[in-house]
């Protein structure tokens, strides 16, 4: 469309022939300047963790009010613990040896204290574990429970209505597995279902607005490139799902409100052919078709937050083989400005997570980034939203 209207511009009008001789009038084009993307954040600071972090989680470990940061380290089989100072910056970190290759975690109250606790999915021991939050800001073994096979992905809510937070875990060999709470820190295993094509996330929030939290999974295998929509009973288990087609290899997904209209969307990343996908929702649990945007190299996790305090949703995204984070403003109806803002990251940025530096005097929004190629933390700080503040929070994911 740029081209064309470029040549459009250029092109020679109204020509006409009078007594002889060619009169050529070029209508004048006035030329729209080129989109300049905000430049919102900055890079503070990194930290290291252990090697090769696959996911990282900020939540509140020691309850003294201030962010703290929990990575999953798959190829040190460890946790990396990083208790926040307040300021942006974080003690050095503990390190955890917990299950064979932990891939993805969960938050919760599992044991009825006040103390949040964690559930992992372990990729290579087939298991999920469960540990405890102590005073001292570390974790304590809890119970494990097998799976078949390869857990890739786990997220946390109460799915039967009973105030108890319950598991969903994403399996590699296409099942979806339920494992219900008791309250006391163990689960039952509730339903399993076999479905899709190589599930790669899961999701969990209430999407019809009925109470009762529903599931979302991406299917990441050839054969599906889709994500999958759970309606839930509200009992633990969930009605047959329905399916949108979404990019090429979708890795992950999350919610967000890309149109304003308080109805949670979705934000699909997709692992081949460089883009995301966003759906926009009906409010009862439908979407509308999903719309592709581009990304950079190799986009691996994204999320959707507004950056640049106009009241619309943007999006970030850490690509993996670009080393880079991506920002792209949006529109406010489902779609983005571009070129979106880059900033280069440590090497291989796997994914990204909103981190929150709260002090006395200011709330300052940022985003925190395990850098699975160079075994460190990394955090973006904003330039200025500090007196900004939302009119409206923007929908939970509903993952604790």
């Amino acid at each position: 469309m740029r081209l064309r209207r470029d040549l459009q511009c250029l092109a020679v009008s109204c020509c006409s022939i009078s007594l002889g001789v060619v009169f050529v009038l070029a209508i004048a084009c006035s030329k729209q300047d080129p989109y300049v993307p905000p430049d919102p954040l900055y890079y503070f600071a990194s930290y290291k963790v252990g090697k090769n972090p696959t996911t990282i989680t900020p939540f509140d470990i020691n309850l003294d009010g201030i962010t703290d940061l929990v990575t999953t380290n798959i190829a040190s089989n460890t946790l990396s613990i990083l208790i926040g100072n307040g300021d942006g910056t974080f003690r050095d970190q503990v390190q955890l040896h917990v299950c064979q290759e932990p891939r993805s975690l969960a938050t919760g109250s599992f044991n009825g204290d006040t103390y949040p606790d964690i559930a992992l999915a372990c990729s290579g021991g087939d298991q999920v574990a469960v540990m405890f939050g102590r005073p001292d800001g570390k974790f304590e073994e809890g119970p494990q429970y097998p799976v078949h096979r390869t857990p890739i992905a786990i997220a946390s809510d109460d799915l039967n209505g009973d105030h108890i937070a319950d598991l969903v875990v994403a399996l590699r060999n296409d099942k979806i597995k339920v494992f219900i709470g008791l309250g006391n820190g163990e689960f039952k295993h509730g339903v399993q279902y076999e479905y899709g094509d190589t599930p790669t996330s899961v999701a969990l929030s209430d999407l019809n607005a009925d109470g009762v939290i529903d599931l979302v999974v991406t299917n990441g295998g050839p054969m599906s490139n889709a994500v999958s929509i759970w309606l839930g009973n509200g009992d633990g288990t969930f009605k047959t799902p329905t399916d949108y087609r979404s990019g090429k290899r979708p890795l992950g997904v999350s919610f967000g409100d890309f149109n304003n209209d308080q109805i949670r969307d979705l934000l699909v990343i997709n692992g081949e052919r460089d883009s995301f996908s966003t759906f926009l929702g009906n409010g009862n649990g439908t979407f509308q078709a999903g719309r592709d945007s581009g990304a950079d190299a190799g986009p691996n996790f994204g999320l959707a937050r507004d950056f640049n305090g106009d009241r619309r949703t943007d999006v970030a995204i850490v690509n993996l083989q670009s080393s880079d984070l991506s920002i792209l403003f949006g529109r406010g109806d489902g779609t983005f400005e571009y070129p979106p803002r880059n900033y280069r990251t440590k090497p291989g940025p796997f994914a990204v997570a909103t981190y929150r530096v709260t002090t006395k005097e200011v709330d300052e929004p940022g985003l925190a980034i395990a850098d699975n190629g160079d075994g460190s933390v990394s955090i973006f700080l904003h330039r200025g939203l500090k007196s900004i503040s939302p009119s409206k929070p923007p929908p939970s994911d509903g993952n604790g």
